[in-house]
């Protein structure tokens, strides 16, 4: 519904109510196969559980224009990256957008509004497809953020598929500590604690499993942290407990301070060398150092040997993300 109301787009798509979509505005054109969907496509947007997404890009990538973009918007991206296996045109993407109803029926024009959109170029990503999806993006309301799939995967695993578990955890354990009693009138700490217990089992399996490693990890933490709070508690010390708590406090109001972004933007313009990944490795280092590009704008030179890149980031970070160019013996103007 973006792509179609906001950047002019004709949409072709394939999969499950096709023609409902097209009722709703979704889609221009139902389509029957991946084939049909694809051609001519400028751009295609992978969407299938993380446990076949691999293949459905696999297939995908076959099938597409060798000029057209490909990415997804799979919650993992180790597997779907590897599964691209250094495909130029793929990017991987994850909107971090949504809500607790599925389906075409429920579906709206302002979902990515003001929403991250992280996107995992590979070093050899061509600089015109990153452009693109970046830029499409952006046209959808959302926010690109370029970061390395590793990346990535690590912080979705602290800060999405954790809370998930945990969730889980901690409905189990008040059924078993109620005992069948109905839950008491309480506050609001349990239902929002709990919000995403359940949360469709068939998607949430994949998640899990496609994201194990970084997800164990994560998990082994949160049971030191555990342990040193049932220690704090068993030793019963005032003041160990409130400095603990009001840590807690500070930490989570410094994250949240940092989630908020936004601010000034600088321009800084660089020519660089018309080779394989060139621009992917620019936006990787910024990433890697914490700088958002904000907007990106490609301009190849006449005879095609290099061209002019135009990148928009956070005013405070301007001169730091200059001198991580010049490292890598890119001048900027």
């Amino acid at each position: 519904m973006a792509a179609r109301r906001r950047l002019g787009a004709h949409v072709r798509g394939t999969g499950r109510n096709g023609l409902r979509a097209v009722e709703l505005g979704a889609l221009d054109e139902a389509c029957l196969t991946i084939e049909q969907a694809v051609h001519g496509a400028d751009i295609a947007l992978v969407c299938a559980p993380v446990d076949v997404l691999g293949t459905v890009v696999q297939e995908v990538l076959a099938l597409a224009p060798s000029t057209c973009a490909v990415t997804d918007v799979g919650s993992t991206k180790r597997d779907v990256v590897a599964a691209a296996a250094g495909d130029e045109r793929f990017v991987g993407g994850h909107p971090l957008a949504g809500a607790e109803v599925a389906g075409v029926d429920h579906a709206r024009e302002d979902l990515f509004d003001n929403a991250t959109w992280y996107l995992t170029p590979q070093e050899g990503t061509g600089g015109v497809i990153l452009e693109r999806v970046h830029r499409f993006v952006s046209g959808l309301g959302a926010r690109p953020h370029v970061v390395a799939p590793a990346d990535h995967d690590r912080m979705m695993a602290a800060v999405s598929h954790l809370p998930h578990v945990v969730a889980n955890v901690l409905v189990i354990q008040a059924a078993g500590a109620l005992g069948g009693e109905r839950l008491p009138q309480a506050g609001p700490s349990f239902r929002d604690a709990t919000r995403v217990a359940g949360a469709n089992p068939g998607i949430w399996t994949g998640i899990y499993r496609a994201n194990r490693d970084a997800l164990l990890e994560q998990l082994d933490g949160a049971i030191q942290h555990l342990e040193a709070a049932r220690e704090l508690l068993a030793n019963g010390d005032p003041g160990r407990l409130e400095d603990w708590q009001a840590q807690a406090g500070r930490r989570h109001r410094e994250l949240l301070d940092a989630s908020q972004g936004g601010g000034a933007s600088r321009e800084l313009r660089a020519v660089v060398p018309n080779r394989p990944g060139v621009i992917a490795q620019i936006a990787l280092t910024l990433g890697e150092a914490g700088i958002n590009i904000t907007d990106m704008s490609l301009t190849p030179s006449p005879d095609n040997t290099r061209g002019s890149v135009l990148l928009a980031v956070p005013a405070e970070h301007v001169q730091r993300a200059a001198a991580l160019l010049g490292e890598l013996g890119i001048a900027v103007a």
